[in-house]
């Protein structure tokens, strides 16, 4: 919104300040029609935003010890296994023995703590595999730690120098830098080998290289290092966690609005705008992504052994690995009395299986599922529908030919019939089973037409008959009409958690398809044709795990005891519990008087520039001063990245935590800072530094009042009631001792206790019902691990 009238000239007040105070500047040309703003800041003002005397560098020191001191002191405390430390440290294990794991969430973090765990000395021969395990000697959690830490340190510095690079003085880039040193959350996650640190720290670097190229002399050798390492921290965000994206999207936005201005400035050439936008978009684009396909090509080049992330992935991907139980060829003719194993495409839920165990609801018959580990089980016989005996001769199986398909190990028939599976009972879906007895030799429910997909298969022979690999089919049961089917509904713990088959009359098409992945037949050649997988590119590679990762992060749903939505963020309204062992306890919670005026600074912002808007269309004068266009111009920047770090989670139906919000917290502390510059700016006295204090000292009485929950230290019954100030504040004072009362700790504290041994491994999905209240919450990230059938 351009002012109706402006002056160029600093008031009486801005004219006493001294050339190092200046940090504020708005330049207004004459143009043909109206007034315009210049884009390019002046070398004093510039100079002035930058830390460039000796007693900024010693604030600047100071400011470093003080979050040392808060954020990277007694990390030894505790000395077991913290809340998702479950994960990222079970990954750096992973890592260092290069076993194949299945993430959420890219690779950069996690081989960054692999990385210093290695330098440590791990050799990856201690799990992490529950909450509470005790580290032993060897393992270098502190070292690992401190990565978190020393970042939790850089974020602070990096909001420092992001203030003053966009107008704000000293004093107040360092109160605003001191309030986020003390924020109880932020300081929680980086004590910890968790994602959120570095991914805030990379965040908080791609702001801040962003507002050094808004000071820089465009196209200067400083302006192009520094979006260049605007688009590193971009990369290095992205390449950590998928929330880097919608930093990725607040840059684009933040460029456009730049351009805007570039093009509302009459002393900005046309061509240079247009060199602007192509290497801002270059450079912003380029680097990010050849960073996030290196931390992929990384990963996959240091797992290269199956591991048990393995199973998630197509045979074609797993193919490459040293140590692959996938066979490299297999026989390519498929005919009457082939051995094979069918896999499913649909799912990752792997091979047609089955087991001498049976359904307890439907039919009581054999169960069928699917299984994702190569197994004995997995093999199948094809036997013609009318046919007792072996034919002795090869006899392919065509388009058309309804087969039978016997269980080798059960010598069972895969079987359909008019009966509702014991899990989805749904009207359109009948049971799968395997059904049969020595010397019985079928019947009719048995028969299933082979249906080629002629679209889904390679050309040539594989489309008109049944070819290894290159064939993919339907199993139309001859009975019925209706088709083997699977999809991600898992059986009961009856059936070991595997997954559903039953054979379904409708439904989605591509769940029904299946193809063959291993070929035996006697009656072959011995120069029979052989097959196999394709070998994948690594950018193939990259987008099938993309394909997974997608998945896995959307089949989160599941609740869970300490699941939060982003209206509860913002209110702060309950945290999480990462750790507990009685007397202590680590619970994650925010400092609410940072908390909540940050998170809702929008609020007063949005009236205020209501009220301008007014103003303006009913014909007010309106006078932007130097300080108030700085203050809109960067609190709107910054209140725009906190909206996008934030609304993308209200339409999200996944689990969801509080630690979820940090990054969209960080933009509203810098939001926040801009506030306290507009204040000191309108009213220069005394009586700043006394609300500085004041709001201070409240913010550091209340990170001390909730030390004990931050970094697990001593507490009383008494002082955890006292700083309760919600109910839903739910963490557990009944695990605390009497105040004056040794380690007597009340009656009823073992209710609230946790068995670290008989703690819940992490699951692909489902957590504990909602009326088991465990004290700590376990593990939220999903490490996706399948365990193995041991039939």
């Amino acid at each position: 919104m351009a002012p109706k009238r402006s002056a160029s000239k600093p008031s009486k007040s801005q004219a006493i300040e001294t050339s190092e105070e200046k940090t504020s500047e708005l330049i207004l040309e004459p143009g043909y029609m109206r007034q315009y703003p210049k884009t390019e800041l002046s070398d004093e003002v510039s100079a002035n935003r930058l830390v460039h005397t000796s007693k900024e560098r010693l604030l600047v020191g100071s400011l470093i010890i003080f979050a040392l001191v808060i954020r990277a002191s007694n990390l030894s405390n505790p000395n077991s296994v913290v809340f998702d430390e479950v994960h990222f440290g079970g990954f750096a294990k992973k890592y260092i023995k290069g076993a194949f794991f299945m993430d959420v969430h890219p690779p950069l973090a996690k081989l960054l703590f692999a990385a210093v765990g290695a330098l440590g000395g791990f050799k990856g021969d201690f799990a992490f595999e529950t909450i509470g395990d005790v580290f032993p000697p060897n393992v270098p959690y502190i070292l690992m730690r401190q990565l978190s830490a020393f970042m939790g340190v850089g974020t602070v510095l990096f909001l420092y120098f992001t203030l003053r690079a966009t107008g704000c003085k000293q004093s107040v880039a360092f109160f605003t830098a001191a309030l986020l040193v003390i924020e109880n959350g932020l300081v929680t996650i980086s004590r910890y080998i968790l994602l959120d640190s570095p991914l805030i720290f990379f965040i908080a670097g791609t702001a801040y290289f962003y507002t050094r190229t808004e000071i820089s002399k465009p196209f200067s050798f400083d302006w192009f290092r520094y979006l260049a390492l605007c688009g590193t921290f971009l990369g290095f965000a992205v390449s950590s966690k998928w929330v880097g994206l919608f930093t990725f999207a607040w840059l684009g936005l933040v460029n456009l609005i730049r351009l805007w201005f570039f093009v509302g400035d009459l002393s900005v050439s046309v061509p240079s705008i247009f060199r602007h936008a192509a290497f801002r978009g270059a450079v912003l684009l380029i680097i990010p992504a050849v960073i996030y396909l290196f931390s992929f090509y990384l990963h996959l080049m240091i797992l290269t052994h199956e591991g048990d992330g393995a199973a998630f992935m197509s045979s074609a991907f797993r193919i490459d690995f040293d140590d692959t139980t996938v066979p490299k060829s297999t026989s390519a003719d498929v005919g009457v009395s082939s051995i094979v194993t069918l896999r499913h495409l649909g799912t990752h839920g792997g091979y047609l299986h089955s087991h001498d165990h049976l359904y307890e609801g439907g039919s009581g018959q054999q169960q069928i599922t699917l299984y994702p580990h190569l197994d004995e089980n997995n093999r199948w016989i094809i036997e013609l529908y009318n046919v007792t005996s072996e034919p002795f001769e090869f006899v392919p199986i065509t388009d058309g030919t309804k087969i039978r398909l016997k269980h080798m190990i059960t010598s069972r028939r895969l079987h359909s019939h008019d009966v509702r599976p014991s899990v989805s009972e749904i009207e359109w879906q009948n049971e799968a089973s395997c059904y049969g007895y020595e010397g019985f030799d079928g019947d009719p429910n048995d028969d299933f037409v082979v249906e080629i997909v002629k679209d889904k298969s390679v050309i040539g022979e594989a489309q008109e008959k049944l070819k290894a690999i290159d064939t993919v089919f339907r199993l139309r049961h001859a009975m019925t009409n209706c088709y083997l089917w699977s999809h991600e509904t898992k059986l009961p713990k009856w059936g070991y958690e595997q997954q559903e088959v039953t054979c379904a009359t409708q439904g989605i098409e591509p769940l029904s398809l299946w193809y063959i992945e291993d070929n035996v037949n006697i009656y072959l050649p011995l120069d029979a044709e052989k097959t196999g997988y394709k070998q994948l590119s690594f950018f193939q590679k990259v987008a099938e795990l993309h394909k997974k990762m997608w998945h896995i992060n959307n089949g989160l749903t599941a609740s869970h005891v300490f699941e939060s939505r982003p209206s509860d963020w913002l209110l702060l309204n309950r945290g999480i519990s990462y750790w507990a062992l009685a007397p202590h306890q680590i619970y994650l919670l925010g400092n609410p008087i940072i908390w909540w005026p940050a998170s809702f600074l929008f609020l007063g912002y949005g009236i205020y520039i209501v009220v301008l808007i007014f103003k303006y269309q009913l014909g007010y004068n309106i006078s932007i001063s130097e300080n108030s266009f700085n203050f809109n111009y960067n609190t709107f920047i910054f209140l725009l990245g906190w909206f996008i770090h934030l609304y993308p989670f209200f339409l999200m139906e996944r689990q969801l935590f509080l630690h979820h919000y940090f990054p969209a917290l960080y933009f509203a502390v810098l939001a926040l800072g801009h506030l306290f510059q507009l204040f000191s700016s309108t009213f220069k006295n005394r009586k700043t530094y006394v609300l500085y204090g004041l709001i201070f000292s409240a913010s550091l009485w209340c990170y001390y009042q909730r030390l004990p929950l931050t970094d697990g230290s001593d507490w009383t019954l008494e002082k955890c009631e006292a700083s309760k100030w919600f109910s839903s504040w739910d963490y557990d004072c009944n695990n605390f001792p009497y105040e004056n009362a040794g380690n007597n700790r009340p009656a009823n504290a073992d209710q609230g206790g946790i068995d670290f041994n008989s703690a819940l491994k992490p699951q692909v999905e489902g957590f504990p019902p909602q009326d088991q209240q465990p004290l700590v919450a376990e593990p939220v990230e999903q490490d996706v691990a399948l365990e193995k059938d041991e039939l």
